[in-house]
């Protein structure tokens, strides 16, 4: 059965076909499908009352908490978008997001993680002047704190303002849009990625098909709801399938153990760290991990034995891997019941509505298990870039191909395998080295858990690798034996010529690693 393709109709859908089972359970808080419909459509008033109209866009600055869930909702049953924003965000962040969005209300959670929020975003905005809630930000007219500070308007006071049932939600169509995603901005200035209600709904479909998500399931959200992971292949995935939420906000594993155990979790996908801390955890096996059923773990680099672990050490019966970007949130999704080895190999195919190329630098179609920058083309492809057409025409060519930066191939059976970035790909006397091969590489020595390679400046070869690795327990560097094991198993011109321990890998909120930050 296909899922409706606007929110406020999916809410409907999910509330008259699992009623009273439970939708969401944040802490204390429990929440039927019902009990999330009626008080999604009471934001969406309290938001109507604030001003807010079809095509507005409404801002979250805010943990994984049930209040996120309920902010977009409303905000999307009246025909406007979500604009999220990373918690790890300071002022300045947030400001450009804000100002380029046009956002007219700021639900945010203030002092979270010790973050004055508003504090911050104030400062940063008052440079600018003007008006508006926050001076600097004219066409911010609402700021409503979920959390405790008080700092702003009490969510419960500003849900008291809830008016009459407002007409907007008659003009919300599939094709209205119900998100843009702001991207790191790593290159740049950020850029809003825009999505329409029936692409929103589409993907998070096609990814709770690929899990096979039901109402029996119960799903540990560790993805920030700010990203699309969270938002999309978490939340929204729930939505079509009736599936419990519980939102996770920060990442602790003891935490996460307890959680998993006590409330029988289902499904836990997440970044690669997640699934390797959870491993390796010396209190693991006081917990009973016997009810999780299945995981992705999506990234560019993943170790070779870690799917197999999965499987065998945490006892999921099912692991996949799935690639995507903000631009076209799933675009391959591994098979049902994939071998693991595979599955460590590949991302998968194509998900159904999308088509896959990997070019080379003239645009020109690359033969199987050759190294191509990948095109995607299909339903699920954003829009274009909120208020950037320019940047939208450098992106979606011509004939209608996302051009997404990454580097790839594709085997005999169509499933993609990812190699590395354009961006992250460095030159070694001439020779072309991509990370994720190098990274593949190491982190299947069993004294490596991650490893993350960067180029660095030479003066005779143009470029070396450096590679940063994080090691197990009581383990020292060996940087000869790591050589060595690499020089066994690739070409000379990859192998790192330095390398570096470290505590930890730097990571964004995501759980991607920040390369920019090494070196």
């Amino acid at each position: 059965m296909s899922a409706p393709r606007t929110m406020p109709a999916l809410l409907d859908e999910a509330a008259r076909r699992f009623g009273s089972a439970p939708a969401v359970v944040d802490g204390t808080t429990r929440l039927s499908w019902t009990e999330l419909r009626d008080q999604a459509r009471t934001v969406a008033r309290a938001l109507s009352a604030t001003g807010v109209r079809p095509g507005d866009r409404v801002a979250v600055w805010a943990p994984n908490r049930v209040e996120f869930i309920l902010s977009f909702l409303g905000a999307q049953c009246l025909g406007a978008a979500l604009v999220p924003i990373n918690t790890r965000y300071r002022g300045e962040e947030a400001r450009v997001v804000l100002a380029r969005s046009g956002a007219s209300v700021l639900v945010l959670c203030n002092g979270f993680l010790g973050s004055d929020y508003l504090g911050m975003l104030t400062a940063a905005a008052a440079r600018t002047g003007g008006p508006g809630a926050v001076p600097g930000l004219p066409r911010l007219h609402t700021v409503v704190d979920i959390g405790e500070d008080g700092v702003a308007t009490p969510w419960q006071e500003f849900l008291a303002g809830a008016g009459e049932v407002s007409d907007a939600e008659a003009a919300v169509a599939p094709d209205t849009v119900a998100d843009i995603l702001y991207t790191s901005g790593t290159t740049g200035v950020p850029k809003g990625v825009m999505s329409t209600h029936r692409q929103t709904i589409g993907v998070a479909e096609v990814w709770a098909k690929g899990a096979s998500l039901s109402p029996a399931d119960r799903y540990a959200i560790v993805n920030p709801f700010f990203h699309s992971f969270g938002y999309k292949a978490g939340v929204v995935a729930a939505l079509t399938a009736g599936t419990t939420i519980y939102p996770v906000i920060t990442f602790d594993p003891v935490d996460l153990m307890d959680l998993i155990q006590r409330e029988r979790i289902t499904v836990l996908p997440g970044a690669p760290t997640i699934f390797t801390t959870l491993i390796n955890h010396p209190r693991r096996t006081e917990f009973d991990l016997s009810s999780l059923r299945f995981a992705i773990a999506g990234a560019a680099s993943v170790p070779e034995n870690l799917f197999a672990d999965m499987l065998n050490v945490l006892g999921f019966e099912q692991v996949a891997q799935a690639y995507g970007l903000t631009e076209c949130v799933v675009a391959t999704q591994s098979r049902p019941h994939e071998d693991p080895a595979h599955v460590a190999h590949t991302t998968g195919p194509a998900v159904p509505g999308l088509e896959i190329r990997t070019v080379d630098g003239e645009g020109k179609d690359v033969p199987t298990d050759a190294d191509g920058e990948i095109l995607i083309r299909g339903e699920f492809v954003m829009l274009g870039y909120f208020d950037d057409p320019e940047a939208t025409s450098v992106a979606i060519d011509a004939g209608g191909w996302l051009h997404t930066g990454d580097v790839g191939q594709l085997d005999e059976h169509g499933c993609v395998k990812i190699t590395g970035r354009l961006k992250d790909m460095f030159t070694v006397g001439g020779f072309n080295v991509y990370p994720a091969e190098v990274e593949n590489v190491l982190s299947t020595h069993p004294d490596v858990v991650e490893a993350a390679v960067i180029g660095v400046d030479d003066e005779r070869m143009g470029s070396v690798g450096r590679a940063y690795v994080t090691l197990r327990e009581g383990v020292e560097l060996d940087s000869p034996a790591l050589h060595d094991y690499c020089r066994e198993r690739l070409a000379n011109f990859k192998v790192p010529r330095e390398f570096v321990a470290i505590a930890e890998l730097p990571r964004n909120a995501a759980g991607k690693i920040v390369k920019r930050e090494l070196g």
